[in-house]
């Protein structure tokens, strides 16, 4: 994320960040997992015509958006991309509160660390990050066993997001924006770079 000026034939372009592919981001692969499952969820298991189905589906999609969109515009803005990351973290908050109370109303268990299957669903989840590690499996799982796969997902994507925003915010604090860069490489063109 190292502001540097490149020399054109006629001008120069001024690259004060370096593009980002949010498709190599593990909580990106994570919400794209989340945004199949709670499709195939709502589907199965929610009564057609019942709002949660659009609420969940659109909250597991805005988490996933918001991320590609704050990461391309983290192209020209930190603060976006720091806005838009806590904007996919609230979607996902308000996904895992659908699945909890999908749970709750229904005499469903969330599996808790002392549950035995907690800690096998925990490293699967961990080590499997693409749709086609969960789209076979599906079928064969129960409604109480996919809530607890959604919501483990939903726990190991915030993890890794609260890192992630950590480090964009220490890197904000130190180099500050596009603003602050561009001021002062405005200041040292006209100091002569003293």
């Amino acid at each position: 994320m190292e502001s540097d000026i490149k020399n054109g034939n006629e001008n120069q372009q001024i690259v004060f960040l370096k593009k980002k592919n949010y498709k190599q981001l593990i909580f990106y692969q994570k919400t794209v997992c989340l945004y199949d499952i709670t499709y195939y969820f709502t589907e199965h298991f929610l009564r057609k015509g019942d709002r949660t189905i659009d609420q969940m589906v659109q909250a597991a999609r805005s988490g996933k958006q918001n991320i590609i969109e704050g990461t391309e515009a983290a192209m020209t803005s930190l603060e976006t991309e720091l806005k838009l990351n806590n904007v996919a973290r609230a979607s996902l908050g308000e996904l895992l509160a659908d699945y909890e109370d999908y749970a709750r109303v229904r005499g469903l268990a969330l599996w808790g660390d002392e549950h035995p299957r907690s800690a096998r669903l925990r490293n699967f989840c961990y080590s499997h990050n693409q749709p086609e590690d969960y789209s076979n499996l599906l079928p064969q799982l129960s409604d109480e066993e996919i809530v607890n796969v959604a919501v483990t997902l939903i726990h190991q994507v915030d993890s890794a997001m609260g890192k992630y925003i950590k480090v964009l915010q220490d890197n904000f604090a130190k180099n500050g924006g596009l603003r602050e860069k561009m001021s002062k490489i405005r200041k040292e063109t006209r100091t002569g770079g003293e």
